[in-house]
């Protein structure tokens, strides 16, 4: 298995070149593929489940983003079908509570990875077909129990809860088909099923928003708001009038196992309903609820009733710059324990060949999320915490079709002074990397 990983990385990694076959570049002021020559003689260039949407609405699952989002990534397409493939690896270094005030922090050289390809095409005048395929080699190259994140919480490691790390990602963190059928110009209908997929709950997951591509943590609030984007079993229906969508979905809770190689038992034990509104070209609006079943292995009597509100902005700035950013709220809520909250803000500047960008959470975490000793610390106690990352990231290269930028970010946390005795008072952490990512959205012919 670890050979066969090893082949995918280098797969993931000579795509980018592969796909770009006699590329032609948009310019960077492109933010719709409405207009572009071909688009109604050739390939559907539209929204995964729209003919009448553009690209750039396209989110993770079936969210949406604004239509002024920039995309990354490399078109190709033949007389039938459009594919898209985009990614983003990250060669770094992480170590978290820097001056070692705490005794929860950790080090690691790791390379936290995603791959995706997509591919559409039209069936007859007013059906759109539609696939994806999303891979991650985490588990080869950040182990088992994932990389250090202080206060990150959620799934698990050898039969003990994963605290203060991100957990990877599965090898298939994607894999669905999606059918929609215009009704007319303004509305549609259409059905996704996802073997791993993405159930209409919470925003864009963070690894798809434009405000946090630049940055290779997870947000500490990922349990709260996305962090159903892999679920082994998931269908989604859903209805589409101008640019208001309301959607459902039935999926499996459980949150994938330990083994990141294989393909979960499918249970459709949960629900979850999102309500979207694009109110302009530059804003993405969502309010959504799910009731997930027993989402946690190690705690399978837990149900929880999850609800999230966001909104994400993109605008162009000039020819060469964008500002994205993204706020959200999310609460779980289990029977037996109190709604803890989740907030989250952030934002990122990228221009021609630098980007910047920021980050601001606070998470009420349990003594439970945070594997505390309840005879101590209470078995109702949350405790408040708060994150803020800077970062910035320049392109060294750009060899076609791929980027590759040198970049570093510095997180502060502050949490209850009762946690001090772990943490240390106001941790610091330190991140250095190199990131190999497309460009900005290229196309090609077959």
């Amino acid at each position: 298995m670890r050979k066969i990983s090893l082949l995918l990385l280098g797969w993931m990694l000579a795509s980018f070149p592969v796909f770009a076959q006699h590329e032609h570049h948009m310019t960077d002021s492109d933010t719709s593929m409405q207009d572009m020559p071909g688009m109604h003689d050739g390939p559907p260039m539209s929204h995964a489940f729209s003919l009448q949407l553009p690209m750039n609405r396209n989110g993770s699952g079936t969210g949406w983003l604004p239509d002024a989002s920039p995309m990354y990534g490399y078109m190709v397409h033949n007389d039938k079908w459009m594919y898209m493939i985009h990614g983003n690896i990250f060669l770094r270094y992480t170590k978290q509570d820097l001056t070692n005030k705490g005794s929860r922090g950790g080090d690691q050289f790791d390379a936290p990875n995603w791959l995706m390809l997509m591919a559409q095409r039209k069936v007859g005048k007013n059906g759109l077909f539609h696939y994806e395929v999303m891979l991650s080699l985490d588990r080869i190259t950040e182990n088992g129990n994932g990389y250090p994140l202080l206060f990150q919480s959620g799934e698990s490691w050898q039969g003990k809860a994963l605290v203060d790390r991100q957990h990877p990602h599965d090898l298939f963190s994607g894999l669905s088909v999606g059918y929609t059928q215009a009704l007319s110009k303004r509305s549609d209908v259409f059905i996704y099923v996802g073997y791993p997929g993405e159930p209409s709950i919470g925003s864009v997951a963070f690894m798809h928003r434009p405000s946090s591509l630049n940055g290779p943590d997870a947000p500490i609030t990922h349990h709260w708001n996305d962090g159903t984007h892999i679920t082994f079993g998931v269908v989604t229906i859903g209805y589409r009038y101008d640019n208001f969508k309301l959607e459902a979905s039935s999926f499996n809770g459980r949150e994938p196992n330990e083994n990141r190689y294989s393909f979960d038992k499918p249970r459709f034990d949960s629900w979850s309903g999102r309500f979207s509104y694009n109110p302009t070209a530059n804003w993405a609006l969502q309010v959504s609820h799910a009731y997930v079943k027993s989402p946690e292995a190690l705690h399978p009597g837990e149900n929880v009733h999850r609800t999230t509100a966001s909104a994400i902005t993109s605008y162009p700035l000039n020819k060469h710059s964008t500002f994205n950013a993204t706020a959200l709220w999310g609460l779980n809520k289990s029977e037996g324990h109190g709604g803890e909250n989740a907030v989250l803000a952030e934002a990122s500047i990228n221009c021609k060949r630098a980007a910047f960008y920021m980050r601001y959470e606070w998470v009420q975490k349990s003594v439970e999320e945070l594997d505390l000793d309840k005879g101590i610390y209470g078995e109702h106690t949350l405790f408040p915490v708060n994150e803020i990352v800077a970062g910035v990231s320049y392109d060294l290269l750009h060899v076609k079709p791929v980027n590759v930028a040198v970049g570093g970010q510095f997180s502060m946390y502050h949490a209850d002074e009762r946690l001090n005795s772990l943490y240390g008072k106001s941790p610091l952490a330190l991140e250095v990397f190199l990131r190999i990512y497309p460009a900005r959205m290229v196309m090609g012919g077959m």
